[in-house]
């Protein structure tokens, strides 16, 4: 679909970083922008943590997808001064991938998995007794000559990283001392992120046009990073050293994000909801059947937005679109 797939933008994973990306993570909390409140409460565990020279009690972080989950583990490892290892949910497939992991530990040391919530069970029953009491204690051989093992293991912080917590079961999420939830950013965290990532990309944005990428962006650093990355893109065929407001804002248009940062799919999910099933309630499948999504991209990267910002609210029957849903398409709102 080339430049107009502004879908793929927003959607963008944040394993394929390439190495300028990588760059643009913050190694301490003094670098890290935004998320004011979690910074300050992880500051204070750290240093508790480092005075009863312990590990750090167990963090979960959770929140939309671009938020800096993944950063902020980062970040927390480098200030506690310990090596993370960095795993997901998905690619631990067997009870010894894990095992290999925590083994492979030293003490202090934090384990990092993302996408925690799609852990196997099995898997994530291993991890109970090596959070609580750090062991694990696995089964090896087959048949009459199966026999347990009792593997010790250091002190250890786990790190979990989620955007669907309500996912997690029970037992798991009780298991955790430390819960962080990671809000949207502020358009002013934003302009300072983009000021910072520009640098990083070797250009220059004016104000004017920095305010106006920050304000597209969703409130999120990934998105608006991507997003820098492509009004880059039009102004250096334009010949521009500086990025203008003039290019920010037409390359941003091209792209189909509007002025309150919704794409062609928010817009899309806003459209079948008013025109389809007058507003709704509509349903999460039969919303998700109808624009050709999957449930969980609907629910993990676009809802939470548009729930924030009061273009649809949540009934029991279903989704419905509100007063500005309407506006922002510009479809007159049936006041009856």
């Amino acid at each position: 679909m080339g430049i107009m797939d502004s879908e793929r933008i927003v959607e963008a994973d944040e394993t394929s970083s390439d190495s300028s990306e990588l760059s643009l993570r913050p190694q301490t909390f003094s670098q890290y922008i935004g998320q004011k409140r979690v910074k300050e409460e992880m500051e204070v565990y750290i240093q508790a943590a480092k005075k009863r020279d312990e590990a750090l009690d167990h963090v979960l972080l959770y929140g939309p997808p671009g938020l800096g989950k993944t950063t902020m583990a980062f970040v927390i490892a480098n200030e506690l001064g310990v090596n993370i290892k960095n795993t997901s949910g998905p690619a631990i497939e067997r009870a010894g991938d894990l095992v290999a992991l925590l083994s492979d530990l030293e003490p202090g040391d934090v384990l990092f998995i993302d996408e925690i919530h799609r852990l196997a069970k099995p898997i994530e029953e291993i991890l109970y007794s090596a959070m609580e009491d750090f062991y694990v204690d696995i089964v090896v051989g087959e048949g009459s000559s199966s026999h347990a093992v009792h593997v010790p293991l250091p002190p250890f912080t786990l790190i979990g990283a989620t955007t669907r917590a309500g996912d997690l079961s029970a037992p798991l999420r009780d298991r955790f001392g430390i819960v962080a939830h990671m809000q949207y950013y502020t358009i002013s965290d934003l302009e300072k992120i983009i000021a910072r990532s520009s640098q990083v990309f070797g250009t220059e944005i004016g104000k004017t046009a920095a305010h106006e990428l920050a304000r597209r962006s969703r409130g999120t650093p990934r998105i608006a990073n991507r997003l820098l990355k492509r009004v880059r893109d039009f102004a250096q065929v334009k010949g521009e050293v500086k990025i203008s407001f003039a290019t920010t804002s037409d390359a941003l248009d091209k792209l189909q994000v509007d002025n309150a940062g919704l794409d062609l799919t928010d817009r899309k999910i806003l459209q079948t909801i008013i025109e389809a099933y007058n507003g709704g309630p509509v349903g999460i499948r039969t919303l998700a059947a109808n624009i050709g999504e999957d449930i969980d991209t609907l629910e993990a990267v676009y809802e939470p937005y548009l729930l924030q910002h009061k273009f649809i609210t949540m009934t029991p029957r279903g989704r419905m679109a509100t007063k500005k849903a309407y506006l922002q398409l510009g479809i007159v709102y049936p006041e009856q």
